[in-house]
């Protein structure tokens, strides 16, 4: 008999997702423990990551796409 694990990584976090902190655009997810789950941008992410990474089963950081070039659209 044969197993396979299944990884599911979560969804890509778009600009549609605000931080429930001050509403700007989210690069952080933080999935907790207890099941909730957080959107930080990133300064704030910044702020509590010492204190709420140890309480999450995940922390999802995409704060690298703030130094991506983004493509010019040349309409």
């Amino acid at each position: 008999m044969t197993t396979t694990a299944t990884t599911i990584e979560p969804p890509v976090l778009t600009g549609a997702d605000r931080c429930d902190r001050c509403g700007a655009q989210a690069y952080v997810r933080a999935v907790l423990h207890s099941g909730g789950e957080l959107l930080f941008c990133g300064h704030h992410s910044r702020a509590v990551e010492e204190t709420l990474r140890p309480q999450t089963t995940l922390w999802q950081d995409e704060t690298n796409k703030l130094h991506e070039k983004q493509p010019v659209d040349d309409d």
